[in-house]
């Protein structure tokens, strides 16, 4: 015996102080590793974003879960909305950026919210997103010299371990130096599972690229200090998916099998036929048809038993939506997203349900996408629009961060009772709790572009002599109207 199982011995008895802890009978067969964050995605992460792929295309829930959360956490778009004092500068730099997205994307497919998308539908199925940012020459016109290219992770190999000459670290593809920043990443030229497919094979296909750090965002969810790679989001449930899509196939396949033969004729002499019927088909195997209305006589010896295929039982949907709801907890989402079934829900229990799912998003959004994606954008846009002479911002190497100040919006959520939202929402703002600019910024607006509307729609309505209902500045508060006279004025 050990020093350290002495010692415990005497401590606790030889008990173990966690029920987890020894070799009892329950946890003889919990066979245990403990991986660092870098190890524990090494050796499996090719794998595990294999198998995700595979099931985001072939099983409707998994790709029904992965567009749930896209479009929740993106939606239309997260949106900047610029913090600098000064207004004209401020509209200046916002008119621009919207002049920009229609031309960042590198491929022209999309603009720049539709590769905020493509980002984070690459992140929760592949674990990660590499995302390039490319520098372009002024004879492109482009309202700023810069464009976003999003590529998969295959492009960065887990596999590539390796210590440079200049005593950098190379682990899984991404270069540290000496102080553990990251300064490079080694980049395939082409997807290496494309081969002769891919638009850059060629003959260096699979040679990789130093690309600097500061020319590429890397996209991924940290869930362990010190991980460098990203985990595919559905690798928890992809063992359950996978059965669970197999075992309803499974029903489905039974129920149809069964459903095949309507009945069985048996008679006395297996050579007669059945009223001429029973010849054999290509295959050899005897049929006998039946018409709506038919009567039909049996001979001597003959009978008929219909064919009664078992049920799949009234367990079976329970069983079903058990399983969807393991899989849902495992993919961070709501059954209801995962299968589109409403039938067990009221109000409260879907509000509830809706309430903490968009706290995940929310942390998603503000914590992985806008910090490591959304604002690496906009300064670099924002220093290549100051270099390039496509913004005036003096002293702009000064005052770098007064500049780059920004808000990001993500669009806002639909309530399930807008009525009672927007009644307590105005409660909140006339009880000092709540400021009109973050509570139209929590339906995915800028205020200053609601506020410059309103002012346009109420000086086009005086202009016509419009008066609405809806407009409060023609309300009389019933503080405004004549005050009555006294009682005793009434009677004189």
């Amino acid at each position: 015996m050990g020093w350290f199982a002495k010692i415990r011995r005497r401590l606790f008895g030889g008990t173990p102080t966690y029920d987890g802890v020894g070799g009892g009978r329950r946890a003889l067969a919990w066979i245990v590793g403990n991986p660092g964050a870098v190890a524990a995605l090494a050796f499996s992460q090719d794998e595990l974003r294999a198998k995700s792929r595979d099931l985001v295309r072939r099983n409707a829930w998994a790709a029904a879960g992965t567009e749930a959360f896209v479009a929740n956490a993106i939606g239309t778009g997260i949106k900047p909305q610029s913090m600098v004092l000064d207004i004209a500068q401020r509209e200046a730099i916002q008119a621009l950026w919207r002049d920009w997205c229609e031309d960042a994307d590198a491929a022209g497919l999309t603009d720049l919210y539709g590769l905020q998308a493509l980002a984070c539908r690459a992140m929760l199925e592949g674990g990660e997103a590499i995302v390039r940012l490319r520098y372009r020459r002024p004879e492109d016109r482009l309202p700023v010299a810069l464009q976003i290219q999003v590529l998969e992770p295959e492009h960065l190999p887990v596999t590539l371990n390796v210590e440079l000459p200049n005593g950098n670290l190379v682990r899984a593809g991404i270069e540290f130096d000496r102080l553990g920043r990251r300064v490079a990443y080694h980049l395939y030229r082409s997807h290496p599972n494309d081969g002769a497919l891919a638009p850059m094979s060629g003959t260096g296909g699979m040679d990789t690229v130093r690309i600097p750090a500061s020319e590429v965002i890397h996209l991924f969810r940290p869930l362990r200090p010190g991980q460098i790679r990203g985990e595919p989001w559905l690798a928890r449930a992809l063992v359950k998916l996978h059965e669970l899509d197999q075992y309803d196939d499974a029903e489905l396949v039974r129920k149809k099998t069964a459903a095949m033969f309507a009945g069985f004729i048996t008679r006395a002499a297996p050579e007669d036929n059945l009223m001429g019927e029973g010849e054999p088909d290509a295959q050899g195997v005897a049929l006998g048809g039946l018409e709506p209305g038919t009567l039909q006589f049996l001979e001597p010896g003959e009978d008929i038993r219909f064919s009664a295929p078992a049920d799949v039982g009234s367990s079976y949907a329970e069983f079903m939506r058990q399983q969807f709801r393991a899989v849902a907890a495992a993919m961070g989402i709501t059954y209801e997203m995962l299968t589109g079934d409403l039938t067990q829900v009221n109000y409260s229990s879907i509000r509830a349900g809706l309430l903490e799912f968009r706290r995940r998003c929310e942390a998603l959004q503000h914590g992985v996408i806008v910090h490591q994606l959304c604002r690496p954008i906009w300064r670099a846009w924002m220093t290549q629009a100051v270099l390039e002479g496509a913004l005036e911002l003096p002293g702009y190497a000064r005052r770098r961060r007064q500049y780059q100040a920004v808000k990001w919006i993500p669009q806002g959520w639909q309530w399930v009772d807008p009525k009672k939202e927007f009644d307590a929402m105005n409660t909140a703002i006339r009880s000092g709790l709540l400021s009109r600019s973050e509570a139209i910024s929590s339906s995915g607006y800028d205020a200053e572009d609601i506020d410059r509307e309103i002012a346009a729609d109420n000086q086009r309505a005086d202009e016509l002599g419009l008066v609405f209902d809806s407009d409060p500045r023609h309300d009389r508060p019933a503080a405004a109207a004549p005050a009555a006279p006294p009682p005793d004025e009434q009677d004189l």
